[in-house]
């Protein structure tokens, strides 16, 4: 369960453990992704896009290309007092390929102009558009660890379970925070964070008539337009944990959340491992400040057992609460609502956002199987009941998830492929995914 912990955790904390006197660290990788979807695209503005729903054709398919380099170093360092400090930057570009091989991209941090004689109006236009390449620092901090306490300042990733940094896509939101971690108490860590801006806070795709974001032109935003950081809710926001191991097989966490003059928000779960048994049980309630306002609710549940090398087989399930006035709970309040991922035991593992609708429930089953000298598969299978939430009639109501997976490592080469098969209900019947990621590691 020590794992299981600290990888609650292990974003924020930057102990002298992890630094060596005068020790200058470097890394990197480099990603290219690419999707292709038969999804059916009426009604997707054109510009960019087409209207195409085939596999493999231009109009409904998207790449990219990132590359994120870190560096981190210690700067002073005796038996009372360690500061550390490290930065990363990431460069997202298409290489051209939007008007090319693709119509689409992944990353959300690109903004887009019109090419000549183009006009947006969600018809096609002549000379299409061009996607802008976008870098930006994702990460520039100091830390300060005396005893069992760590002080960290700057620009950050989290990993709390309503605000945390989303690593799924070719890019990832971080935060500018202040963070407290401490752990005198045996077996316990507490986490104490004001979060005051934050560049997940918008959704992608840049109105070419307006400015404002509309066009939709990622199939993975996490990332404002250029990596911009604007304010965590209204003033800012407080996030306060307690992670508990001291009855060595249970993990134990209580979260709280205040979004400055804007909401309140609890998580509680409990984790099991033993033995290979897994079992686990998660409850958020999310409240507005608004007068009446009532509360967004989701429970779920999580069984499952690992046989080491062999295989990983789990089952979940989450019900969210009708009425609630939000109309969701459980996501990711750090990036854009709607799409948001969640630390939910059912949530999908590619069509985020719909397990934590309201009045929805989920199943969700994973299976992972490793084959040596050959590659890990896995298979992940979602469904989302939505047929009697209000939010059905315009997300689409039941929604049904099935993906394959391999993926193989060679040396610092990571390779995986997935299919993902869909059905939206209301809004889209059955359609087809390929997806293609390389990571190179440096």
């Amino acid at each position: 369960m020590k794992i299981v912990k600290m990888s609650l955790v292990a974003a924020l904390l930057v102990g002298s453990s992890a630094f060596a006197v005068d020790n200058i660290k470097m890394s990197g990788d480099l990603n290219v992704f690419y999707n292709t979807s038969d999804a059916d695209r009426t009604g997707v503005p054109a510009v960019v896009n087409g209207t195409d729903g085939s596999l493999f054709d231009k109009g409904s398919s998207a790449a990219d290309i990132g590359l994120n380099l870190n560096i981190s170093a210690d700067l002073a360092k005796n038996d009372l007092v360690s500061v550390s400090a490290g930065a990363g930057y990431t460069l997202l570009s298409t290489l051209g390929l939007e008007n090319n091989f693709v119509g689409n991209v992944w990353g959300g941090a690109h903004s887009a102009t019109l090419g000549t004689g183009a006009s947006y109006a969600g018809a096609p236009g002549v000379g299409g558009a061009k996607v802008e390449n976008a870098n930006w620092f994702n990460e520039a901090w100091v830390a300060v660890a005396a005893g069992k306490s760590t002080v960290k300042l700057g620009r950050m990733e989290l990993d709390t379970p309503l605000a945390f940094t989303e690593k799924w896509t070719i890019e990832k939101n971080t935060f500018e925070a202040a963070v407290l971690i401490n752990q005198d108490i045996p077996d316990t860590t507490v986490v104490a964070a004001f979060v005051g801006t934050g560049n997940g806070t918008e959704g992608f795709g840049q109105n070419l008539a307006t400015g404002a974001q509309a066009l939709g032109l990622a199939v993975g935003p996490v990332v404002n337009a250029n990596g911009e950081f604007g304010t965590y809710g209204t003033n800012g926001a407080y996030a306060f944990g307690v992670i508990n191991n001291s009855v060595e097989p249970l993990t134990l966490q209580a979260w709280y959340y205040d979004v400055s003059k804007l909401a309140q928000a609890y998580w509680l779960q409990a984790d099991v491992k033993m033995d290979g048994i897994m079992a686990g049980v998660q409850y958020n309630s999310m409240m507005f400040d608004a007068s009446g306002a009532d509360e967004d609710k989701v429970a779920a549940a999580m069984l499952g057992y690992e046989m080491k090398d062999m295989f990983t087989a789990k089952v979940a399930y989450s019900q969210v609460n009708a009425g609630g006035s939000l109309g969701r709970a459980g996501f990711n309040t750090a990036t854009a609502t709607g799409t948001a991922q969640s630390k939910l035991y059912t949530e999908a593992w590619w069509n985020y956002g719909r397990v934590t609708q309201a009045d929805t429930v989920s199943y969700n089953v994973t299976v992972e199987v490793p084959v040596a000298d050959i590659a890990d598969f896995g298979v992940y299978y979602t469904y989302a009941d939505q047929a009697e939430s209000t939010d059905a009639k315009t997300v689409g109501g039941d929604m049904t998830e099935l993906t394959l997976t391999a993926s193989k490592s060679f040396g610092p080469l990571d390779a995986s492929l997935a299919y993902i098969s869909t059905d939206l209900g209301k809004v889209q019947d059955q359609y087809n995914t390929v997806q293609a990621y390389l990571t190179v590691n440096f």
